[in-house]
């Protein structure tokens, strides 16, 4: 099995579709890693805050699977955006890597108004081949331009809450203009909007003998958005990347984006709304 890859801004190339270990408890991470390399995912998303480097690390490292065929992505917490350096070392030990492939800031905190700082600390870790790509998370159109206007490089990425109940097309767009790739994080709405069980996708579905999940997945991949479901079920995690023997139709694509629900739909926070937990937490 062949996941298709998305060029960069930066000329290098990424895995469309990957394994994302949100929410997955630090004791389950190497199996369910495991589990997922097995099936044929070379992409692995993570992040210090979700407490599971080491997992996912002691993974790779059981693998067997050369570094360089491997993509992994951890991101900058809030409270870290004043000392990026240190945070990534920190990363780097955890997982047992020399560097990630992809390094993000996290959220950006506006009200803390350090994103900008951390953005320049990333463009210094990129230089130091720490990490092979930077971009950011959960940033808004008007984070973006302050990015762009006070420093000299462009992220590579942004990480976005993407799903058919919430498809914040103008932001992405607005990415997309300057040549930001977009990765969905809860591509599947974790579950919370009822979309697997919505008559679109289920009718679309039983149209390919798939499962829900599999028609959302493919409804990412052909609007050329990079994603990572996340499953705790060894059968999930085979079954989301079983997703290239099928294509979906004009219209089915069109039936499961009218399932936008706009503001309603979101699952997480709002960016402009999410600021750093208490010191301790």
């Amino acid at each position: 099995m062949t996941v298709p890859t998305i060029t960069l801004n930066d000329n290098t190339s990424i895995p469309q579709l990957g394994f994302g270990v949100f929410q997955i408890p630090p004791e389950d991470t190497e199996r369910l890693v495991s589990e997922a390399l097995e099936a044929g995912y070379r992409h692995i998303d993570t992040a210090a805050i979700y407490r599971n480097e080491e997992g996912v690390g002691r993974a790779i490292a059981a693998s067997g699977i050369p570094r360089d065929e491997l993509y992994v992505t951890t991101k900058l917490w809030n409270r870290r955006h004043d000392d990026p350096e240190v945070a990534l070392a920190e990363s780097l030990e955890r997982l047992g890597l020399d560097n990630v492939d992809l390094y993000l800031i996290h959220w950006p905190c506006p009200r803390q108004n350090r994103y900008v700082e951390a953005w320049r600390g990333l463009i210094g870790l990129r230089e130091q081949g720490l990490t092979t790509s930077i971009g950011v998370s959960n940033f808004l159109p008007e984070h973006l331009d302050r990015l762009e206007m006070q420093t000299p490089v462009t992220p590579a990425v942004n990480q976005v809450e993407l799903h058919p109940a919430f498809q914040p097309w103008k932001d992405i767009d607005a990415a997309r203009v300057h040549g930001i790739r977009v990765q969905a994080w809860s591509p599947l709405g974790m579950g919370r909007n009822g979309l697997l069980d919505a008559p679109e996708v289920v009718d679309v579905a039983a149209a390919h003998g798939v499962s829900p999940a599999q028609a959302i997945i493919r409804w990412h991949l052909q609007n050329g958005v990079i994603l990572f479901p996340k499953s705790a079920h060894p059968e999930r995690i085979r079954e989301n990347i079983d997703v290239f023997g099928f294509e979906l139709t004009p219209d089915e694509m069109a039936a499961i984006t009218s399932l936008d629900e706009g503001e309603a739909g979101r699952v997480g926070p709002h960016p402009n709304e999410f600021e750093p937990a208490p010191a301790g937490s």
